[in-house]
């Protein structure tokens, strides 16, 4: 990672705090993610640490914990660990970047990566995911989410305070090709429409696996 911080990070340094509170309660407006979460957390149950990937406040790693998962967070912005340290103190959170994870081969149970994967740009998904793979224990599950559609949406604006946020819109074939080139299996996709108060594009969720070695 370059010692300088990306446009990106520190966008999400900005608005840190503002991201916080309006989003770390944003599950008891959300039944159908809370079903898919729930779905997750049933199958990876007593394996061993899952990790939130591009965590955020750890809102995510907050409900899953809270249904019996070890829980650990990464994130790109230190501001943003800093509320989530303060938010989940029973959960650990680091920095991180998920081109480059400061984690050991087969490390992680399972991995679930809420949205953070559309800002890359599509020539960086597939490496990611490679990431993701690598840190996986043989069987290990993930759960990715993403904004459907085509194209990308840019923001500079964002609680009354300058940023650059890119989001890349991706297709379902689009995702189940990038995970099935990082070697995942899809197991099963979900889409739904958004919430009226949510941003106007249908939400994706990507049900994957790393396969067991072959006998």
């Amino acid at each position: 990672m370059s010692k300088q911080k990306s446009e990106l990070e520190a966008s999400y340094d900005r608005v840190a705090d503002q991201y916080a509170d309006e989003f770390f309660r944003e599950l008891e407006r959300k039944p159908s993610d809370r079903a898919l979460l729930d779905a997750f957390a049933e199958s990876v149950r007593g394996r061993g640490e899952v990790c939130d990937l591009g965590c955020g406040p750890g809102h995510i790693a907050r409900y899953l914990q809270d249904r019996g998962l070890n829980m650990r967070g990464i994130d790109l912005s230190d501001e943003m660990i800093r509320c989530a340290r303060l938010m989940n103190p029973d959960i650990a959170f680091e920095k991180g970047n998920m081109l480059a994870l400061n984690l050991a081969d087969a490390t992680l149970d399972a991995i679930v990566c809420f949205y953070a994967i559309s800002h890359l740009r599509r020539s960086d998904v597939s490496r990611a995911f490679g990431e993701m793979n690598r840190v996986l224990r043989s069987g290990g599950r993930l759960l990715v989410s993403f904004h459907g559609g085509d194209g990308e949406l840019h923001r500079d604006q964002w609680y009354e305070r300058p940023v650059s946020i890119d989001i890349t819109l991706l297709q379902n074939h689009e995702m189940s090709g990038y995970l099935e080139s990082a070697g995942f299996e899809v197991e099963r996709i979900a889409e739904r429409e958004p919430y009226e108060f949510e941003y106007p594009t249908t939400r994706v969720y990507v049900f994957a696996r790393k396969p067991l070695p072959a006998n």
